[in-house]
């Protein structure tokens, strides 16, 4: 999964541009605009990180024979659940909507442990959780926690793509090189 995907990273990058979208249309237009914006964005997430993660050089699908894969597709099954319930509380009230969202988005990354083998996933999916309960005590905008989420997950991607090149290619090139030798699953980041 790591190297089919290069950590994740590309996923998480264009998923904190779905969230950056949504920010921007949130303060530009108030309303649902924001939440239609961030459902549909969210809905190319997988296939513009796929393109992406080609564009790098990294294959964009694993084996068929991987076992992960079946736990990577039962983690979608449930955060698509989890996107009904957000869209359910929105109806109750509107500014819970990106609350939610920042909630089974990070429920969702912390299944990206077992399928990476990298902790850092944990790390995100806390902060995500973390940025949730705080802007919603907060009584934050929806625009202002889209922007929450957008920062946690570009900033973590920045840390992904680190670790990838890292582990392709110690010395700090942007592909893997190729003969590079792989670090192993027991070197990951914290």
């Amino acid at each position: 999964m790591r190297r089919a995907y290069r950590d994740g990273a590309p996923g998480v990058l264009i998923s904190g541009l779905a969230w950056l979208a949504a920010g921007t249309v949130g303060v530009l237009r108030p309303g649902t605009a924001a939440v239609h914006t961030l459902l549909v964005a969210g809905m190319v997430i997988f296939p513009l990180s796929v393109a992406l993660t080609k564009t790098l050089g990294h294959p964009g699908r694993h084996s068929s024979d991987n076992p992960l894969g079946r736990l990577a597709i039962e983690g979608t099954l449930w955060m698509l659940t989890g996107i009904v319930v957000a869209f359910g509380v929105h109806r109750l009230n509107p500014e819970w909507f990106f609350p939610t969202m920042l909630l089974v988005v990070g429920g969702r990354y912390l299944t990206f442990q077992t399928l990476y083998g990298i902790r850092a996933y944990w790390l995100l999916g806390g902060a995500l959780w973390a940025a949730s309960f705080t802007l919603a005590a907060l009584h934050a905008t929806p625009a202002a926690t889209a922007f929450a989420g957008a920062v946690i997950e570009i900033a973590f991607a920045v840390v992904l793509f680190r670790h990838a090149v890292s582990r392709a290619d110690p010395s700090g090139g942007l592909l893997p090189s190729k003969g590079a030798p792989e670090r192993t699953d027991s070197q990951e980041l914290p």
